[in-house]
């Protein structure tokens, strides 16, 4: 029985853009015209995350969805194994594979939506690039900053994941590794609000799971620096005074109540043109409410730069 086909969005071209030494994004293209938007995608997932948001948008704008480096089908640069790099997935270095890959693409400014780990990344695009990225979505994170400063007490055991993969190399990506279906499953299990939905088609869980078997290294590596460099870049921001200044829109599901702090004035400290609302669904909301996401993607590019 010959493989079947991965899945892909349909109407998107695919291509390989070369944004780092020996890196190289997967990404889908479709769409012309308007504002181009680049779509980074969350954990456990891939590009295909943003399947409905990127076909609805793509009526009117250029859309641009990569894999993240170390995540899908894009390259997967090994941590040093001795004096490691702690930049090799810095959130730094993965916003300037974006800013790169529209550069390679034709494009000097761009409007940023992340998800996930891909709002981390799209958060410090828009630090360190904010005359490059017009305008910036956040779907449900908080900065890394707050991130750490909210967990505390039984309540951070939501975020288990997080501690084990700040531990050193070695440990964490053995036990992940021994039963990669099982964790990466998990969380996509966990974080639905209807378990019992559509949201998550068998196909794309069985690409996402695939996706991740393949990266436990990588994966790992990501949520290690947010342990660590990424923290250390955040401080700095905060300590200058350095925030986003383009419009900002943030969704969130309401678990600042859940966990004890006001998601909203954290975000505010961060952002100067801020919108920010919760939502009903769970964690995967561009595939669980795609309208509202969509929607709320289109009123931040209304607004003015």
């Amino acid at each position: 029985m010959p493989p079947s086909t991965p899945p892909t969005i349909p109407g998107f071209a695919y291509h390989r853009i070369p944004v780092a030494t020996d890196v190289s994004l997967n990404v889908a293209v479709g769409g012309s015209g308007g504002t181009p938007v680049v779509l980074l995608h969350g954990f456990p997932q891939t590009h295909l995350m943003w399947r409905h948001v990127a076909a609805d948008l793509a009526a009117d704008h250029l859309v641009i969805c990569p894999d993240l480096r170390g995540y899908g089908a894009s390259d997967k640069p090994a941590e040093p194994a001795e004096n490691a790099d702690p930049t090799t997935y810095s959130k730094r270095t993965m916003a300037a594979d974006i800013v790169m890959l529209a550069r390679a693409l034709g494009y000097d400014r761009f409007a940023l939506v992340g998800h996930d780990r891909g709002a981390l990344v799209a958060i410090r695009a828009g630090l360190d690039h904010p005359d490059t990225v017009t305008h910036l979505a956040s779907l449900d994170v908080l900065p890394t900053l707050d991130m750490w400063d909210v967990l505390h007490g039984t309540t951070a055991a939501v975020a288990f994941h997080l501690y084990l993969m700040a531990q050193p190399p070695g440990l964490p990506e053995q036990l992940i590794g021994a039963a990669p279906d099982a964790f990466f499953g998990h969380f996509l299990d966990q974080w639905t609000r209807d378990s019992e939905s559509a949201a998550i088609p068998d196909d794309i869980r069985a690409a996402y799971l695939k996706a991740s078997r393949e990266a436990v290294p990588s994966i790992v590596a990501d949520y290690r620096a947010s342990a660590g460099i990424d923290i250390e870049h955040d401080l700095t921001d905060r300590e200058s005074g350095n925030r986003l200044r383009m419009p900002v829109t943030v969704l969130q599901q309401d678990w600042g109540a859940a966990l004890g702090f006001d998601a909203a004035a954290r975000w505010a400290a961060w952002a100067t043109d801020l919108r920010h609302r919760t939502v009903s669904c769970g964690h995967f909301m561009a595939e669980e409410a795609p309208a509202e996401v969509t929607e709320a993607v289109r009123d931040l590019l209304t607004r003015t730069p």
